[in-house]
Parts: C-alpha cells; structure tokens; sequence
C-alpha cells in the first residue's frame, strides 16, 4: 500500500504568518494570556452580536489552588474590552461567551469574564487634503499621464502622483 503523498511545501518557504505568529505569540502568552488564535478567531467565537464591540485584552491565571483546579489546570479570567451600552448585553451572554471560549481553546481556560468598558472600533481618519504640486513636480506629473485617457483613471494617478511627489512638511 502507497501512503498519501505530504502537500508540496518549498524547502525552506515559510509564509509570513507562520514568522509572525512564531514571534508575537509569545510576547501575547507572557504579556496577556492569549495567542493570535484567539485574536483572530474572535469574531467567529464572539458572534455577530458581539463581534464587532468587543476586544479579548488578556487572561489572568490564577497563581494558587483556589478551588477552580482540575486536573492541574486552574482557569483564568479574561478581560473583554467592550463599548458603551453593549456591555450590559455582554454581562448577559457571558455563559455562552464562556463555553464558547472553552470550546475554542479544548479545555476549560476561563472560568469568568471581566468587561472593561472601553472604544473598541478602529476610528477612520480622514486623510488631509493634498496641496496641488508646483513647479518641476506638476510638469513631470503631466507628462507622466500624457496617454491616459479615461478620466477616472487620470484623476486617480493625478491624486497619487500628487501624494508621492509632495515633498513632505517638517
């Protein structure tokens, strides 16, 4: 009998998200009890109600036998960063939050949840607008779009000629 063949791997070809993972993980273990698997699972354990106003932030474990113990294993507690109103909701849904989190790690890591209210979502700023070129730039700007002729395309490279060719302010 033949064995399945192991999938093609290039000898020595990682992807970037093995190296990555390979050194934040352990920063996040040591600083706050979790991995990048749990960062980037949370929306799927979190669900669609919660996965877009809470941030999993760190998991205390406990450093003594307060009764939590099985099999040596003591669970922690994870601190969830959660906006405004929404965290009344959370305190809520904290058991199912809770086997879901359980379910995701395989084991009983968290025994409680602690909700620290606080601004989850990323905030959009809006860039600053671009001051129009002068001089030697806007003429080699010009001729750079010479043959372009849609004019959506030609607005386009206008604005990011503009943005790469503007000297940046001290």
């Amino acid at each position: 009998m033949n064995a399945p063949k192991p999938p093609f791997r290039r000898k020595g070809a990682l992807q970037i998200s093995e190296v990555a993972n390979g050194i934040i993980d352990p920063v996040l273990a040591r600083r706050a009890g979790i991995s990048t698997a749990l960062l980037g699972s949370w929306d799927e354990i979190a669900g669609e109600d919660f996965a877009d106003c809470t941030r999993p932030e760190k998991i205390a474990w406990s450093r003594y036998n307060d009764g939590y113990s099985e099999g040596g294993h003591q669970p922690g507690v994870l601190t969830i960063a959660c906006e405004g109103s929404r965290a009344l909701f959370l305190g809520h849904a904290q058991g199912e939050l809770i086997s879901r989190i359980n379910g995701f790690f395989g084991f009983p890591a968290v025994r409680q949840i602690r909700i620290v209210q606080k601004a989850v979502s990323q905030t959009f700023k809006h860039p600053r607008k671009l001051q129009p070129l002068k001089g030697d730039a806007a003429k080699r700007l010009e001729g750079m779009m010479e043959g372009i002729e849609s004019e959506a395309l030609k607005k386009a490279v206008a604005r990011l000629g503009t943005a790469v060719l503007q000297q940046k302010r001290k």
